[in-house]
């Protein structure tokens, strides 16, 4: 999404385009933001060329090195333009000013700790690597106990008998889903697991319990004190709210805004700064 916004703050236009990550398809980033770009410009009634010289910022995932930023910033025609993962404008857009912690929890998983301009991000790493405590993971290793209980190696719950009923009660479909399943579609599985756990089943609790354990651990890198609070955002943030540690809970606070708002305001403090 791009948003046009003015010197005194105020948005002037919108507009929503395809798909970004730079990593996974860089050509088709490069054109869906141009293409994105163009809408925008013709809502609020600019020429599109006006708009490459105004002060931007992109925050796109797929961000991975600062090479990946400098190189899709070479790749379009805006002038002031600076670059970043979509984890950093979350982060802002949470957060605004005041210092702590985000967790950020949907298909993927990360947390963020921000103190002052400066921002450390734990985890992103993806289903392969992490993405501890996400959507994707739950689900991956949700029907990872339901195999150690087909094979008799851990007890059964109504949550392991739902999930297996989704594949027919056959091995096989499940070992075909797994084989070729995506982090969003093991991630519709969260839900249930979710759902489960709230009712006590006793593998969903664990699995929750997993999960907040590594979130616990991020945030006990973090050293929250005084006003520092903690946000959490993504489909799935909230719901790990009741497992957190005390200390943890104590500090929960609304978000700000999204991303969106986080990139927003990452440009107006480098126009401030031009």
């Amino acid at each position: 999404m791009v948003v046009i916004g003015t010197a005194d703050r105020s948005v002037v236009a919108t507009a929503t385009g395809g798909a970004a990550n730079y990593t996974s398809d860089p050509d088709t980033t490069v054109r869906h933001i141009l293409d994105t770009l163009s809408d925008a410009a013709e809502s609020a009634g600019l020429d599109l060329a006006t708009l490459f010289d105004m002060p931007t910022h992109l925050g796109l995932a797929g961000i991975v090195t600062p090479d990946d930023a400098k190189s899709l910033a070479a790749r379009l025609p805006l002038t002031r333009c600076r670059v970043s993962d979509d984890q950093i404008t979350s982060t802002i857009g949470a957060l605004g000013a005041r210092d702590g912690a985000l967790i950020a929890v949907g298909t993927g998983s990360f947390v963020a700790i921000k103190r002052g301009d400066t921002i450390r991000t734990l985890g992103g790493w993806g289903l392969q690597l992490g993405d501890q405590a996400s959507g994707a993971w739950l689900g991956r290793t949700a029907l990872q106990r339901c195999a150690l209980v087909a094979d008799g190696l851990a007890p059964t719950s109504p949550l392991v008998a739902k999930l297996l009923a989704r594949f027919g009660d056959d091995a096989g479909q499940m070992i075909a889903f797994a084989r070729i399943a995506s982090p969003a579609e093991y991630a519709q599985l969260a839900p249930l697991i979710f759902d489960a756990a709230y009712s006590d089943d006793p593998n969903a609790c664990g699995l929750a319990a997993e999960g907040v354990a590594y979130l616990n651990l991020c945030l006990g890198t973090a050293d929250l004190k005084g006003d520092d609070v903690l946000c959490m955002s993504g489909g799935l943030g909230r719901r790990y709210a009741p497992w957190l540690d005390a200390r943890y809970q104590s500090r929960i606070a609304e978000p700000e805004g999204t991303a969106l708002d986080g990139a927003v305001r990452l440009a107006w403090q480098l126009a401030e700064r031009i």
